[in-house]
């Protein structure tokens, strides 16, 4: 068991970084376009003869759940890490939990939040408005601001998408699930590639090394590994064992982006980590158990 918190721990906190170098030189809609499609191949390859037979309906919830959760969420987070550093990407991306409650609420017949509840999403959205002025961002450039605007997007498509999928009409295996969210996801991501005129730089002189090798270890451990061993930790922990990832993987993130690619936050981003963090444990731990499980995932729906 310990090991399997590692690898979401610490795998899923190092993909930031990955999609950092893996857009160095690789086109950021076609990159996401080609970890998804391959690792959903892949894993559809291995579920599906163990599992149901999807309908039409399946692949229709299923493409509605991957384009907000993979088209929207990590296709926003990828595009805008050609300006914003990994670390805040992944801060910025801890504000899910906060999304949902709302949603939850407003969207799915949940309980009207607390005043607690309240409280710890305005101190969260407090640390985001404060993160966005930071050098790192906000104060640095128009790019990096727009880039900081569209992760926070990219948070609320993905909070969307979780609170839609846990009511889809989705097969029961969550790999069978995952495996056909990844391809429609993928396949969503490659029409943004096209719309984004990006085949004009598909062109594999271009491409280093590293960023190869960052792709590979996107699909193999970040989008299959990792996975692998989330969906195994549902079923054998607590759900608020396992929420612990959201905690872990932006302080991460925030780490290896200082150690290996000279990633630095300035005091007041610092202080927003410390605000947006302590916003998301007072938000989950309040929220309780039933919503801190639809938080962990939508792939378990």
């Amino acid at each position: 068991m310990a090991i399997a918190f590692a690898a979401i721990y610490l795998i899923w906190g190092s993909t930031y970084l990955a999609i950092r170098f893996a857009i160095e030189t690789l086109p950021p809609f076609s990159m996401a376009a080609a970890r998804f499609t391959v690792a959903g191949a892949i894993l559809y390859a291995i579920a599906r003869p163990r599992t149901e037979r999807p309908t039409r309906l399946n692949w229709v919830s299923a493409g509605v759940v991957g384009t907000l959760l993979l088209a929207g969420g990590n296709g926003g987070v990828v595009w805008a890490e050609q300006w914003v550093p990994s670390g805040l990407a992944a801060l910025i991306i801890a504000t899910v939990p906060l999304w949902m409650v709302l949603f939850d609420w407003q969207f799915a017949g949940g309980p009207r939040p607390s005043k607690v509840l309240l409280t710890g999403l305005v101190w969260g959205l407090c640390g985001v408005g404060l993160l966005m002025s930071s050098t790192e961002l906000g104060a640095q450039s128009r790019e990096a601001l727009l880039g900081g605007l569209v992760v926070l997007g990219a948070s609320v498509s993905w909070a969307a998408g979780s609170i839609y999928a846990r009511k889809a009409r989705l097969p029961r295996s969550p790999f069978l699930s995952t495996a056909m969210q990844m391809i429609m996801g993928g396949l969503v991501l490659s029409l943004m590639a096209a719309i984004a005129g990006e085949g004009g730089q598909l062109q594999l002189s271009t491409f280093s090394t590293k960023s190869i090798l960052a792709l590979v270890y996107l699909i193999v451990f970040g989008a299959l590994i990792a996975f692998t061993a989330y969906i195994w930790l549902l079923g054998v922990s607590t759900a608020a064992r396992v929420s612990t990832y959201a905690y872990v993987n932006p302080a991460v993130a925030v780490l290896l982006g200082w150690l290996l690619a000279s990633e630095r936050l300035d005091a007041r981003a610092a202080l927003a980590v410390l605000i947006i963090l302590s916003a998301v444990v007072l938000v989950s731990v309040k929220g309780g158990d039933a919503r801190r499980a639809s938080v962990l995932s939508h792939d378990t729906s």
